[in-house]
């Protein structure tokens, strides 16, 4: 299983918590703040927090993480390499 990591999408930091499934807890500013699951190529969709169950509108931020989600999961010795040069 995937180790937790960190990604940047602009000035934001998320840490991502992989759960299975293409299944991510994602933190924000060290809070919880939303689950995802890829559900096509190029969609993801947010659990609703309260009922658990995968709500079906677009949402970009979203996406944008879950784009760069699939970036590390394709290269993670290149994000592991770059914080050890920091």
């Amino acid at each position: 299983m995937i180790q937790p990591f960190d990604i940047e999408i602009g000035d934001i930091n998320y840490a991502v918590f992989p759960e299975g499934n293409d299944t991510y807890v994602i933190f924000k500013d060290g809070k919880e703040y939303v689950q995802i699951q890829k559900d096509t190529a190029e969609q993801w969709l947010k659990f609703d927090k309260e009922t658990a169950l995968p709500l079906f509108d677009y949402d970009e931020e979203i996406n944008q993480i879950g784009k760069q989600i699939e970036a590390y999961i394709a290269n993670p010795e290149e994000e592991e390499e770059d914080e050890d040069l920091d």
